[in-house]
């Protein structure tokens, strides 16, 4: 059997060089944006979501609700669920981040990002370091795929005791159901994950019952970065 054809490999291990660069700087700007930011709460969502949607007005009222409670809202940036979370920020006078990614697709930032709080990136992986070292919760309103990977990033680091632990909650019932139930019929019945695994997040509906979720955790009022 013939090798495979590399021709370009030596091109490429050049580049992964220079990537080292671009990873770095990119780690440098956000940490010297957010350093000083304080604890705030990440919101994820669908960037689909129109702002005449349930969703839409839902996440501007939690988000609008968490800012009284004293955090900033940290959220991808873009439109939709992304869009809603800054809304809410931007209304209640609180810190609003976004953490854009350059995409194929363009994706335009929202306008209710606060200026010196736009920060973009390249690559998924270091934003989503900047999604959990500030967060003293997570709040995950119906999305896709980009939506899941920040929802199961965060148990994980919190299974594994990468992180300690904050509250992750998830918003609407109905649309995670069908996640939770294969979670328990399928994860937990082949002892993938433990009972416990279970406990690491929440399902509400309302932005009250969001509130009570984070009050409930942060009874002492002691935040700091998680990393």
């Amino acid at each position: 059997m013939s090798k495979p054809k590399s021709l370009n490999w030596h091109q490429h291990k050049t580049q992964d060089h220079w990537m080292i660069f671009r990873v770095i700087s990119e780690f440098v700007e956000a940490f010297d944006s957010l350093e000083s930011i304080g604890p705030c709460v990440s919101i994820f969502g669908s960037a689909q979501t129109n702002p005449d949607h349930s969703d839409y007005k839902l996440t501007v009222d939690i988000s609008e609700a968490i800012v009284k409670l004293g955090f900033g809202i940290i959220s991808g940036g873009g439109p939709g669920i992304m869009e809603a979370a800054n809304k809410g920020a931007y209304q209640a006078n609180g810190t609003s981040v976004g953490l854009h990614i350059e995409l194929p697709a363009e994706q335009i930032s929202n306008p209710y990002i606060d200026k010196d709080r736009l920060i973009a990136f390249r690559y998924f992986f270091t934003r989503k370091v900047m999604f959990v070292k500030y967060a003293q919760g997570f709040v995950v309103l119906p999305g896709g795929f980009g939506t899941l990977d920040e929802f199961f990033e965060a148990v994980t680091l919190i299974q594994t005791q990468k992180i300690n632990r904050f509250p992750i909650i998830l918003v609407g019932s109905e649309y995670w159901k069908g996640l939770v139930n294969w979670m328990e019929g399928v994860l937990k019945k082949t002892g993938k994950i433990g009972t416990d695994d279970l406990q690491l997040f929440s399902i509400v509906d309302t932005a009250d019952q969001v509130i009570a979720e984070l009050k409930g955790f942060h009874k002492k009022g002691i935040y700091r970065p998680n990393f």
